[in-house]
């Protein structure tokens, strides 16, 4: 049996479109950001099916999605910077921030692979190759010095598009992560570089305890003595298939017992995948 492998075709990186007086800043990170630099990327995807009846022209899908996301880098200009380590021997100190001017950007990768739909989803085990479809993948954050803050990975499969997205963790967090995919989403629909009023600008302003100003300087002269890489045991990753009519009974069942006609879908699903 022949193993699936996933082909990268192009690369390339996306510069923010246009420069504001804040992106030439640097970001210096917190006590919290810090704690995240031996931990991994967040990496998360969506799949979309292709349509059945309208052509695609790739080339011009491919330059609306770099061009889009040019334009929400413009609104989350972290994204598009590097690490990087201010350090003294002595005294000892060693501090990090995130320079916004001094970068390539964000890296943009195009990739395909000879597998559909139902070899990602049918199987019980997640397949090995969807791994692949991540450009950072096991990376940790500190390796933000030389690698992208964010990476996208548009792999083409036979019948859909995966849209794969790395984002360093120590200057995002989980809901960091999806108000910049949707923003993405929204600006790649509409071609616009205004944001809609239902969504609210970032803020990439720090949060500083009082009497601690940055930077943190942490009293080391080398990153190996605070970062530790970690590999963790092989574990079996599953996929759960829930059908329209369960979420329904879930969803009647959550409203139901909560006396409220409130509980969305999502949240009937989420509640029961956290308990």
């Amino acid at each position: 049996m022949i193993t699936p492998v996933v082909r990268r075709i192009s690369e390339c990186f996306v510069k923010p479109h246009g420069l504001t007086e804040m992106s030439n800043q640097t970001c210096h990170l917190t006590h919290w950001d810090i704690a995240m630099l031996s931990t991994n990327y967040i990496q998360k995807g969506l799949l979309f099916k292709k349509p059945a009846t309208t052509l695609v022209d790739q080339h011009h899908f491919m330059e609306n999605l770099k061009h889009s996301l040019s334009l929400t880098l413009f609104h989350f200009y972290p994204l598009a910077g590097r690490l990087v380590t201010h350090q003294t021997h002595d005294p000892p100190s060693y501090s990090v921030s995130v320079d916004c001017k001094n970068s390539d950007g964000a890296r943009f990768i195009y990739a395909t692979s000879d597998i559909t739909i139902s070899d990602i989803l049918a199987p019980i085990d997640v397949p090995p190759i969807l791994h692949s479809f991540f450009d950072h993948h096991k990376a940790v954050n500190h390796d933000g010095h030389t690698m992208s803050l964010l990476s996208i990975q548009v792999t083409e499969l036979v019948d859909a598009v995966f849209i794969g997205c790395s984002m360093n963790h120590v200057v995002g967090d989980g809901t960091s992560y999806w108000n910049f995919f949707n923003t993405w989403s929204q600006i790649f629909q509409s071609q616009s570089h205004a944001l809609g009023h239902e969504y609210d600008v970032p803020i990439h302003n720090r949060w500083f305890p009082k009497d601690c100003a940055p930077p943190i300087n942490l009293p080391f002269i080398h990153h190996d003595e605070i970062i530790s890489r970690y590999e963790a045991p092989k574990l079996r990753e599953r996929i759960f298939h829930f059908s329209a009519e369960s979420i329904a009974k879930l969803k009647a069942k959550a409203n139901s017992e909560s006396n409220t006609t409130k509980i969305s879908s999502f949240q009937s699903l989420s509640a029961l995948v956290w308990r």
